[in-house]
């Protein structure tokens, strides 16, 4: 049966790959991948850095056309070609819906991202400027945390596909409680998300899928299974004991 969402699975087509001791094949998430089900309206990805959630969102990105760097499909633009050739080895099952929509934000090269929008509102033309679909005020002109909003509410729809990595990093925590409804109305509206966070806020959604990401490769968890929300919620109960064992 064809599936009505957007993205429903991802497949690593195992045969193609020469040597899993290689980047990113030697990465656990990638070693261990066959096929994984993603949830129709929202799917997170957590582990600690290096665990390769990052790539895998980056390669799942570019397999559905988006550029590396981030931006909608129409961004071409290039400052560093640093992503792996993970997404090659990809076979993303979609299904008979097409997004209106759609969106790969990357915390760290959204600043490329602003550029390369007043650089496309600076070349002559007769359409709108690109800069009005996030509320008209250049993303420059705002902090990291107030344009990355700007994009969530004005520049998001719902109907879309958005890839969001790493949002919470320009955001304050009462910054990404405000993102998770944003978030939580356009999966009402039809929107379907990926994310990879480190974020045990945006993680709590009710109604998500959390897959952990460890040497074992990719785990299906609750939210208070993960060691981001443990630790979390354990320094907060007492953060004395804490500081103590950590200082000392």
């Amino acid at each position: 049966m064809i599936s009505s969402q957007f993205v429903s699975r991802i497949t690593l087509q195992r045969d193609k790959v020469a040597d899993f001791g290689v980047y990113p094949f030697c990465l656990p998430v990638v070693r261990h991948l066959d096929q994984l089900d993603l949830h129709p309206k929202l799917t997170f990805f957590v582990g600690e850095n290096g665990s390769g959630k990052s790539t895998l969102l980056e390669a799942l990105a570019v397999s559905l056309g988006f550029n590396a760097e981030g931006g909608s499909r129409n961004f071409a633009f290039s400052t560093h070609a640093s992503h792996s050739g993970l997404h090659a080895f990809l076979r993303v099952a979609k299904g008979f819906r097409r997004p209106r929509t759609g969106y790969f934000l990357r915390a760290e090269s959204f600043f490329n991202v602003a550029t390369e929008i007043e650089r496309m509102d600076a070349e002559p033309g007769l359409g709108a400027r690109v800069i009005e679909g996030y509320g008209g005020r250049s993303l420059h002109a705002q902090s990291h945390g107030e344009s990355f909003m700007a994009l969530l509410t004005e520049r998001f729809r719902g109907e879309g596909l958005y890839l969001l990595d790493e949002p919470e990093a320009a955001l304050s925590p009462q910054r990404q409680l405000a993102a998770l409804a944003r978030i939580h109305t356009l999966a009402g509206q039809g929107a379907q998300f990926v994310i990879a966070t480190h974020s045990p806020i945006l993680i709590s959604h009710p109604d998500a899928w959390i897959y952990q990401c460890g040497e074992a490769g990719l785990q299906r968890v609750r939210a208070e299974e993960t060691e981001h929300f443990q630790l979390t919620r354990d320094f907060l109960a007492q953060p004395e004991r804490f500081l103590k064992r950590l200082l000392d």
